[in-house]
């Protein structure tokens, strides 16, 4: 089994979505096969954020891969830390930077790849991605 004895989040029946960016939200787990090096790919289509200049919504599908080490993001927690987003100005390479950033952060993986695929405003859809391989400094 698992160890799920530090997670917060997971099972609560009243769940309090966050208003501000708040990467602290971000839970993990240990990894059961810490031995195989394989593939976590997380599907977010519903990822929203503000742009930063006129305030208008950003819609995008986000895509984050990993191949872990020793820990898992747990996933309710990834979904409040997402949608911290939400009220947030920010650009679409700002938002893929940071989520890498943060869960690379917080799980030390192989490697660690996030995309978004952000819808098009004004006829470009633009999709920006990094993949992290070490800690940024």
């Amino acid at each position: 089994m698992s160890d799920t004895a530090g997670l917060t989040l997971l099972g609560q029946s009243q769940t309090q979505y966050p208003q501000e960016y708040t990467p602290q939200l971000l839970e993990r787990f240990a990894n059961r096969f810490p031995q195989h090096e394989y593939l976590v790919e997380l599907d977010c289509p519903e990822f929203t954020c503000l742009c930063p200049i006129t305030g208008q919504p950003d819609f995008a599908r986000l895509t984050i891969r990993y191949s872990p080490r020793e820990h898992l993001v747990e996933s309710k927690s990834l979904k409040l830390y997402l949608y911290s987003f939400r009220n947030q100005g920010t650009f679409g390479e700002d938002v893929v930077n940071s989520i890498a950033r943060d869960l690379f952060a917080l799980l030390q993986p192989r490697w660690l790849e996030v995309r978004g695929d952000f819808l098009p405003r004004g006829g470009i859809a633009i999709k920006p991605s990094v993949r992290l391989t070490e800690a940024p400094s």
